[in-house]
């Protein structure tokens, strides 16, 4: 397969028609090899415009909601600061993370699947993202010792916003989060914390694996 010719045609024909503008992370998702972080038998497929099993009930995000997931996360339009400490839930394959770490965030993932949170770690290792800190774990408590966190992304749908993240987001700081019961609409909201307060914002109706405990 030829990563770059798969990678451009995702770019160009996925990506840029549908409003990913960000040329940060258009650059991420055409560099990060995301073959690497599907199983081998779907590396054929690792670039078409769908979720894909990864074992154990879940999925690696279509490539358009990564990179529109990504976008959101952005203070600044089009831009994730370097250096921003970012806490993602869900860490699965690893693929959104990595993205993440590419665009020089200081990523903390937690994973609950023993299996794909070994594999995962094993991925980062191989391709040398040294600001990828990983946990096996139950994405509910987040990582309060490493809180507060500039932004939090969430990969799994509860069926509500888990307080523990929001009380771990710094002021100004802002989650990505489907929300919803399996089975049943869900939607893509952006919360913001603002002088204590937290506003949501319902982005697209979306479809999510469960966040479980």
């Amino acid at each position: 397969m030829n990563r770059p010719l798969d990678s451009y045609r995702m770019i160009e024909q996925q990506l840029k028609p549908r409003g990913i503008n960000s040329e940060a992370v258009l650059d991420a998702m055409q560099d990060v090899p995301r073959h690497l972080f599907v199983p081998e038998n779907l590396r054929d497929r690792a670039y078409d415009d769908c979720p894909l099993p990864i074992g154990f009930e879940q999925t690696i995000s279509q490539p358009y909601i990564v990179a529109y997931m990504t976008e959101q996360l952005c203070s600044v339009p089009g831009e994730l600061v370097t250096g921003m400490k970012v806490l993602e839930i869900g860490t699965g394959s690893g693929y959104q993370a990595a993205i993440l770490a590419y665009l020089g965030c200081e990523v903390y993932t937690i994973e609950l699947v023993e299996e794909l949170y070994i594999k995962a770690k094993t991925t980062f290792t191989e391709l040398e993202f040294l600001n990828i800190h990983t946990r096996h774990g139950n994405g509910y408590s987040g990582w309060p010792e490493e809180a507060p966190f500039d932004a939090i992304i969430v990969t799994a749908a509860p069926n509500k916003i888990p307080e523990n993240l929001t009380e771990q987001l710094r002021e100004g700081g802002r989650m990505i989060v489907p929300v919803g019961d399996a089975g049943s609409v869900q939607y893509l909201k952006l919360i913001t914390k603002t002088a204590g307060r937290i506003v949501e914002k319902v982005l697209l109706a979306v479809r999510f694996v469960p966040m479980v405990r």
